[in-house]
């Protein structure tokens, strides 16, 4: 009895499949709002503050970080996705839908009688197949060339914004990247200034 008098009062206490259910519920709600951003047709959020400000986006990156999420689970996904995004500057809302389907098919085998550790066992089988394909299906790119940057950032950008806007700032990134790039070394971003222009339209960029 001693560990559940260290609980705070007002703490709820949930064990074995009570616990699992709460935290497999907290994953699905998560994927549930990412889910309609996924890809280049992926619908626009709109983001109101406290203060009355609007923000429209579909980038899961920005969701994450604006979205005030309280359930420990959901919010545990929501770090290791802006973590991915932080080193590979994309693949958020990948994640979040991919972490959710996973614990969904983990709750039916837990629901058939299959301990949970099986199903996590399986899972880090399952990582190690997938890392050995990647390094035997990636290719290594000699010389990183305008064109190869053009079509990652397209990849990227499409998924965020319009089409037409996509392929249009693709060219500005990719061109302001290169002119900053020296060889042998990491480009400095911050040598990149963005400015806001209010009277012009996006397609100014």
């Amino acid at each position: 009895m001693s560990s559940i008098q260290c609980l705070n009062p007002k703490a709820e206490l949930a064990r074995h499949a009570a616990a699992l259910e709460l935290n497999i519920s907290g994953a699905r709600g998560l994927q549930d709002v990412m889910r309609s951003n996924l890809g280049p047709k992926g619908t626009l959020k709109m983001l109101v503050s406290g203060a009355g400000d609007i923000k429209l986006t579909k980038d899961g990156n920005v969701l994450l970080h604006e979205m005030a999420i309280q359930h420990p689970t959901a919010s545990m996904i929501a770090k290791a996705s802006t973590a991915q995004d932080d080193v590979t500057g994309d693949g958020t809302t990948s994640t979040v839908l991919l972490i959710g389907e996973l614990l969904k098919q983990a709750e039916d085998l837990v629901l058939e009688g299959l301990h949970p550790r099986l199903v996590t066992e399986g899972f880090e089988w399952a990582n190690a197949k997938t890392i050995a394909f990647l390094e035997k299906f990636k290719k290594a790119a000699p010389t990183v060339e305008r064109d190869l940057l053009v079509e990652v950032c397209r990849t990227a950008l499409r998924t965020k914004l319009h089409q037409k806007l996509a392929d249009h700032i693709t060219e500005c990134v990719v061109d302001a990247v290169l002119a900053i790039r020296r060889d042998g070394e990491e480009p400095d971003l911050h040598m990149i200034e963005k400015m806001e222009m209010h009277h012009d339209s996006d397609m100014d960029t």
